[in-house]
């Protein structure tokens, strides 16, 4: 398993909201909250997040 790197925050998040923040890995992505980043993170592979991803972006979720 990589180290995710480049980790980001959305930008329309608030500076002291809470919110989450995704890395690079490998083949996919990782997740973890920004109010406890010490707890760890959980990864997808690159066809998890292209899913999720499209998912949100079709409002599959309202």
């Amino acid at each position: 398993m990589t180290t995710p790197t480049n980790w980001r925050k959305s930008s329309r998040s608030n500076p002291n909201d809470s919110c989450v923040e995704v890395g690079r890995v490998a083949d996919g992505a990782a997740v973890r909250d920004t109010k406890d980043r010490s707890a760890g993170y959980f990864t997808t592979t690159g066809t998890q997040w292209a899913t999720f991803i499209d998912a949100v972006k079709s409002n599959r979720f309202d």
